[in-house]
């Protein structure tokens, strides 16, 4: 059995943390699900791209006739979120002394 201990050292999540993080976990699902439903109805193009970030380092792919552009918005996403994050990390690292 756990002792009173064990079960008291997980991490605190507050209401309203736990609420956005629902509400974030349930805006993606039900955005797959429009663009799933939406390509199945109306028969949407066959291309997909993305990139996945790990860490600093992208991994851009894609497959299809129109991939060449959610490939390159994909790319400039990141370069604008690579940018945001050095602006915002400069900015509180200044600020805190």
């Amino acid at each position: 059995m756990l002792s009173e201990e064990a079960e008291d050292t997980g991490i605190g999540v507050s209401g309203k943390t736990l609420v956005l993080l629902l509400f974030g976990i349930s805006l993606i699902a039900i955005g797959i699900a429009v663009i799933v439903l939406v390509s199945i109805f109306l028969g949407g193009s066959n291309s997909f791209g993305g990139i996945i970030l790990i860490g600093p380092i992208p991994i851009v792919f894609g497959a299809g006739q129109d991939a060449w552009l959610l490939i390159a918005i994909g790319i400039i996403i990141t370069i604008i979120s690579a940018i945001l994050f050095w602006l915002f990390n400069r900015t509180i690292k200044r600020n805190s002394g």
